[in-house]
């Protein structure tokens, strides 16, 4: 089973995002969802967005970043949304990484580093009329990984919800997300 280092989206940690940690506790998985956000949720991406931008997105990544340490190496990273920017650094940097779970997000691999390594499988996880996705540059960024990285794959889901696996808010999607959630099963199996 896996180590599952998981970090929630600009939101923050939403009834959905704890319940999609818990699928993956119940499927025997270890999963450390830490809070990012101090205890803060948000009813809205904008005003998440804009609560990001206001504590910063570097200290966004940083606090992820810190709670790696004490952790095992050997964790898989993933992150929702604005969380992939720290599962995404921390995945290309951290030794001992066991794989990436890039969902609704992905930032070109030259923001972390030169290149992805190449003993780290990745998927990301979007919808194909996302406008945050697509029209912010993660789309272009996910399928120049998916060309550089050995063992990378690229999800697009049919819709334009941008947070669809978050059974809490409005975006969610039940089919793409149970679709999401067996590949992630599938993925973390062989962590």
């Amino acid at each position: 089973m896996a180590e599952v280092l998981l970090f929630h989206h600009a939101q923050g940690q939403t009834t959905g995002f704890l319940a999609f940690a818990d699928e993956l506790r119940r499927a025997g998985h270890t999963v450390h969802a830490p809070d990012l956000y101090d205890g803060r949720t948000f009813d809205t991406l904008d005003e998440g967005v804009a609560y990001a931008g206001e504590i910063g997105f570097g200290e966004v990544i940083e606090r992820g970043v810190r709670t790696a340490e004490g952790l095992s190496a050997e964790l898989v990273y993933a992150g929702f949304s604005l969380g992939v920017l720290p599962a995404q650094k921390l995945a290309q940097t951290r030794p001992g990484a066991r794989g990436a779970l890039l969902f609704h997000s992905c930032v070109p691999v030259s923001e972390f580093g030169s290149s992805w390594p190449t003993d780290v499988p990745v998927q990301v996880h979007a919808m194909d009329a996302d406008p945050w996705f697509v029209d912010e540059g993660d789309l272009d960024a996910a399928r120049a990984l998916v060309e550089s990285a050995i063992h990378a794959e690229l999800f697009l889901y049919p819709g334009d919800q941008h947070l669809f696996a978050d059974a809490g808010l409005p975006s969610y999607d039940a089919t793409a997300a149970a679709l999401l959630r067996q590949r992630v099963l599938e993925f973390l199996e062989t962590r």
